[in-house]
């Protein structure tokens, strides 16, 4: 079998590894990537892309609904399931065809199967038409991860379904259960519940969105129930019966437990990362609950392995992949790049209403014994939300007292998955309170609630 020499072998085409590729190549480097199933990976083939893909056509049936709000009539207005799919999967297709572009582009080998570390430096991958044997004295894993499944609650693809099921629904369900309230399963339930599902969200925590601010959390939640989700908290699924069509689940809550029946479920209780078949143990790198440890510059254990993404453990987004791949192919190829800070990076919910964060809640920010300044401004108080029609959501705020640091930010409303990339960058800049205040918004534009909270948060704030 001969051996092919890189500089750089890519275990894992998702949002880490085929921008990690890239840069690389960028760089000089010469690289190869392998990829057991999709280019772009979890991401681009069956979660970012084609989810908002078919919210989109969700948020487009719900204002379709509100029409004669704005003046204009719509009658006799109706969905068609197997279209909404077909548009998401198209979506990814077009998505997933533009990395195989970029690859060639950047000439990266490409190689479709399953890699093993054999060997420090060392790589053997498994294709349809048998073994390859490549090295490299760098190599980047970068595999992503899978759905959890819980004991007695695993996905049949037919009534109990993962979010892979959820994104091609065998059939539009009447009565849906989704078993988890983080960005997956909150997605999901907005999806279907606007689409007319009788939905349930059962939360384990005290509380819907658990790794969101309370506030931020219990205002989306009045919103989800004004929408006719039901959210049950502190409760758990601990039995599924499956016959006839229908799920019966049981649901303990606050220590008693009733059945319901359901035509579906969704479970998105968590992930796992993939590692097995890596060949990990036996190189000495260390695996925490199915999570790769790194140091900040994302290096195992094992000299010139790295492990990036989903696979390296929380924050389990994309943008966090694909920076961390950004700052190993520098570092590999001699740069001295910063590392990734956690508290830095947003994170993005596209429910409806959507919310997105970045920095510490505001409980956070008392754990840390930071002394605080908290704003708020309701999109109520904004021209540009009211005339959209959008004038339910709020902005937050997070200061520290003594130094004006932005120490989080908050929303919930339209479109904020677009607004948070301006506090994001505020933070990357350390900007203060005094910075952001004296920053011109445009009107009319949503973008002024974000100048308005950093005013409340020090009794300044105009329009409220």
């Amino acid at each position: 079998m001969t051996q092919q020499n890189y500089d750089v072998i890519v275990i894992g085409a998702g949002p880490g590894g085929y921008v990690a590729a890239i840069r690389a190549a960028q760089l000089g480097l010469k690289v190869c990537i392998v990829e057991r199933d999709h280019l772009g990976g979890i991401c681009l083939n069956w979660g970012c892309i084609p989810t908002k893909a078919m919210l989109r056509s969700a948020e487009v049936f719900h204002l379709i609904h509100r029409a004669k709000e704005f003046g204009l009539s719509a009658d006799g207005v109706g969905f068609d399931l197997n279209a909404v799919v077909k548009r998401s999967r198209g979506v990814a297709k077009q998505l997933s065809s533009g990395v195989g572009h970029l690859m060639k582009k950047n000439k990266i080998t490409v190689i479709m199967g399953a890699a093993k570390v054999t060997a420090p430096g060392a790589v053997s991958v498994t294709t349809d038409k048998g073994e390859q044997s490549l090295a490299a004295d760098n190599i980047i894993l970068a595999t992503g991860a899978r759905a959890r499944e819980l004991p007695g609650l695993e996905a049949d693809g037919d009534l109990v379904w993962t979010y892979k099921h959820a994104l091609q629904p065998p059939r539009m369900p009447k009565r849906l259960l989704v078993i988890g309230s983080g960005a997956i399963g909150i997605e999901f339930a907005s999806f279907f519940n606007t689409l007319g599902a009788d939905t349930t969200v059962v939360e384990v925590m005290d509380r819907i969105l658990p790794v969101e601010d309370e506030e931020i959390a219990k205002f989306a939640k009045k919103q989800f129930v004004k929408q006719g989700m039901k959210i049950l908290e502190k409760a758990s699924v601990t039995k599924l019966d499956r016959s006839d069509g229908k799920v019966t689940a049981t649901i303990e809550t606050n220590g008693k437990a009733e059945q319901q029946t359901f035509d579906a479920v969704i479970s998105a209780v968590g992930i796992v990362g993939n590692t097995e078949g890596l060949g990990l143990e036996a190189l000495g790198i260390t695996v925490d609950r199915t999570h790769v440890i790194t140091d900040e510059y994302c290096r195992t254990g094992a000299k010139g392995i790295y492990a990036i993404g989903d696979l390296a453990g929380a924050p389990w987004l994309a943008h966090k992949a694909s920076h961390e791949g950004v700052m190993v192919a520098e570092l590999i190829a001699g740069g001295h790049p910063h590392p990734i800070k956690p508290g830095s990076i947003a994170g993005c919910t596209y429910c409806q209403p959507q919310i997105a964060s970045v920095g510490m809640t505001e409980a956070k920010a008392k754990e840390a014994g930071h002394d605080i300044r908290v704003g708020r401004f309701p999109f109520i108080g904004n021209g540009k939300a009211i005339a959209l029609g959008e004038a339910e959501g709020m902005v937050k705020t997070v200061f520290d007292a003594a130094t004006g640091e932005l120490l989080g930010a908050h929303m919930v409303g339209a479109e904020v998955t677009e607004l948070i990339q301006g506090y994001v960058v505020g933070r990357q800049l350390e900007t203060t309170e005094e910075d952001l205040m004296n920053t011109i918004f445009p009107h009319p534009t949503l973008s002024e609630m974000m100048h308005e909270s950093v005013l409340d948060a020090y009794g300044r704030a105009i329009h409220f």
